[in-house]
């Protein structure tokens, strides 16, 4: 059982994943990146060494599977690679208010900058939201809904005293994932030790497996760390709900690759290195940037990408990542990366030998 967005509602439901029953078809399905998860291997807490998680290597070639902790990544990782992270920060984007008319209870989650003080959110319950209608946080910020769209996303625009993100540091909580059930003591452990630009509605997750002595270590083996930057939005809290999965639609979020990044990737490249993408949203910004250019150049943008098989990976030689949810964007993205079929079966791996899943679980290098 996992918990799920529910499109008409916005409300979080309770949902069974089963096996899927046949291999794809010309069509790609949904219910083809489904699989069963035991409940208890959801994790729920970060262990107390980020490093010391279990890591699970996929190899694509040799089609083999091989159990390790994390900072043995360090020994697939040769002199002249590239490690490249997505130092993007969370925002404390969960914020709770009342109504100003009755009193009733309001949450948002806040998605996106959109500009003027007004933000994309997650509101619930949206269907007590119109437009107009006045939010109170506390005496140095309120909001008024400037619009409402589908699947809960709202338009709001905030009226505030002081610094709009030094109030929401105060104000906000972390907004874990539905499936998290537990309170996170330490707000710091849903953050990357690298995080710098303040910006993401969700943490890039396979980044928080790494400590700046294994980075260190890292650098000393002469290996390029290379940070690019994508803000993590809507997408990470969006179901796939159509059966095609062609079909799905991706929201946008916003990337930036600098020119001292630019250039170390070319350089890269030019000298036979191979490219380590740290997580999904660091994947998505590379392959972006190559799909529009042919090349690495430094950009900001907004990319509303969807990788899914049949896509031909040009900025990416190997991904680290966790372990993602089923019939998720995110599972159907490795499943691009590596064979659908490998990747079930890596999945299946997990779960029999107990690996801790989703954002605050295991990982797995696919090289």
């Amino acid at each position: 059982m996992v918990d799920a967005l529910d499109s008409k509602s916005g409300s979080f439901t309770r949902v069974r994943v089963q096996v899927p029953s046949r291999p794809p078809s010309k069509i790609m399905r949904t219910d083809d990146f489904d699989y069963n998860l035991p409940e208890e291997l959801i994790a729920q807490t970060p262990i107390k060494d980020r490093a010391s998680s279990r890591l699970l290597v996929l190899n694509r070639k040799s089609q083999s599977l091989s159990d390790h902790i994390f900072s043995d990544i360090i020994d697939y990782l040769n002199p002249g690679d590239a490690l490249v992270l997505n130092e993007t920060k969370v925002l404390p984007a969960r914020i709770f208010g009342t109504k100003a008319d009755t009193g009733g209870a309001v949450e948002l989650l806040l998605l996106k900058d959109l500009g003027d003080d007004t933000w994309e959110c997650l509101a619930r319950p949206q269907k007590r939201l119109h437009q107009n209608t006045k939010i109170t946080f506390n005496d140095n910020l309120s909001a008024t809904v400037v619009k409402t769209l589908e699947e809960g996303i709202t338009h709001v625009k905030f009226t505030h005293q002081g610094i709009f993100l030094e109030i929401l540091e105060k104000l906000g909580t972390m907004p874990l994932p539905p499936y998290i059930h537990k309170q996170l003591k330490d707000q710091s452990r849903y953050q990357t030790v690298y995080a710098k630009n303040l910006g993401s509605a969700a943490a890039p997750t396979a980044g928080l497996h790494f400590t700046p002595e294994l980075l260190e270590k890292i650098e000393q083996k002469g290996i390029k760390i290379i940070k690019i930057t994508l803000h993590v939005g809507l997408g990470t809290f969006r179901p796939v709900s159509v059966e095609d999965v062609a079909k799905h639609q991706m929201h946008t979020e916003s990337y930036y690759v600098s020119e001292q990044a630019t250039k170390e990737l070319n350089n890269i490249r030019k000298n036979g290195g191979k490219i380590f993408a740290v997580g999904t949203t660091t994947v998505r910004t590379l392959e972006t940037v190559m799909q529009k250019y042919g090349k690495f150049k430094a950009c900001a943008g907004e990319t509303n990408i969807f990788i899914y098989p049949g896509y031909e990976f040009k900025g990416t030689d190997a991904m680290i990542t966790n372990f993602h949810l089923p019939k998720s964007t995110l599972l159907m993205l490795v499943s691009a990366f590596a064979d659908r079929d490998l990747i079930l079966k890596a999945y299946g791996h997990a779960i029999a030998e107990k690996y801790r899943f989703f954002s605050f679980g295991d990982a797995m290098l696919i090289i």
